[in-house]
């Protein structure tokens, strides 16, 4: 693109974009994760859907949780071009314009609320608007650049398809998923916060106020801790509230215990270490863990089906 004008690349854009780039405008692996969570919700949810309506559900809640994505890259456009991590996305590279980022954004949003709400639930629906309107607008335009608490707030958008998932077979909210939603939403600051620490220097240059380069490395530091403590009991509380087995109680408790070992050793990081492999070896086990909690559940409810577990 070196040899393409700035002030040309809104024009030429169209003509360059590739369907892996309009893939990439999704956040595919954001959109993975999301499309997991919200299965394990709908699986764990008493008693049944058709399939075809299980596969319109998640179909749906992809295409949502996409459409959010395209819609935080148009937004965040002008700092997209200022971070390492986020420079070689679509818009920046100037394979496609803003304005086509936001049609695109906008055409599915609408797609999959109308067609979850209509061949679904309207309960489903409308929880799927809310989460792709609390993501787009309320933290990407609003908390991401106003406070060092975007993280904590707005990870309520990540933690949502769990309940949409459960609303979809339902029709209702329940503790239960309630209590899937709680496990992401507080797994979200500790996640997040630890890979602020080793790429504070983007979000500086970008102007975004994250944690580490308002508050500085002891304070992220300390609220790492503090959060980890508290997402450790959340994570049991399914076997403590009942729909999940004892033998789930007991792994969540070991990965809480070890999400807190690690969380231990970023507080005693200093605040000279510019390698920061306690905050990146905690950044991969924060994945490992969601992951591993919700694929227990998955497994459990499942065999549970099938009569293999009481």
């Amino acid at each position: 693109m070196s040899d393409v004008p700035l002030n040309r690349i809104d024009t030429v854009a169209g003509n360059l974009a590739s369907p892996s780039d309009y893939l990439a405008l999704l956040k595919p692996r954001v959109m993975s994760l999301v499309v997991f969570t919200a299965l394990v919700g709908m699986v764990m949810a008493p008693g049944g859907i058709h399939p075809v309506l299980g596969f319109t559900a998640l179909l749906c809640i992809a295409i949502g949780a996409g459409a959010s994505g395209a819609l935080n890259m148009w937004y965040d456009a002008d700092i997209d071009r200022i971070m390492k991590r986020t420079q070689s996305r679509p818009i920046p590279m100037g394979k496609i314009t803003e304005g086509e980022a936001l049609a695109f954004g906008l055409t599915l949003a609408c797609f999959s609320v109308a067609l979850l709400g209509l061949f679904v639930n309207v309960v489903a629906g409308a929880l799927l608007a809310f989460t792709i309107f609390f993501y787009a607008v309320i933290y990407s335009m609003w908390l991401k650049r106003s406070t060092q608490q975007n993280i904590v707030i707005g990870g309520a958008a990540g933690a949502f398809p769990p309940i949409v998932g459960w609303a979809a077979v339902t029709g209702s909210v329940s503790y239960e998923s309630i209590v899937l939603f709680l496990i992401i939403f507080m797994w979200t600051p500790p996640h997040f916060w630890a890979l602020a620490m080793f790429k504070s220097d983007d979000y500086q240059r970008a102007g975004i106020p994250m944690m580490p380069v308002v508050s500085g490395m002891a304070e992220t530091r300390k609220q790492i801790l503090i959060y980890s403590i508290l997402l450790a009991p959340i994570g049991v509380l399914p076997t403590i509230l009942g729909f999940a087995s004892f033998a789930y109680g007991v792994a969540a408790s070991a990965l809480g215990v070890g999400f807190i070992v690690l969380a231990i050793r970023v507080y005693r990081m200093s605040d000279d270490d510019k390698v920061m492999l306690p905050a990146r070896r905690l950044f991969g086990f924060s994945i490992l863990y969601l992951f591993l909690l919700f694929a227990m559940l998955l497994v459990e409810r499942c065999l549970g089906l099938m009569g293999f577990v009481a």
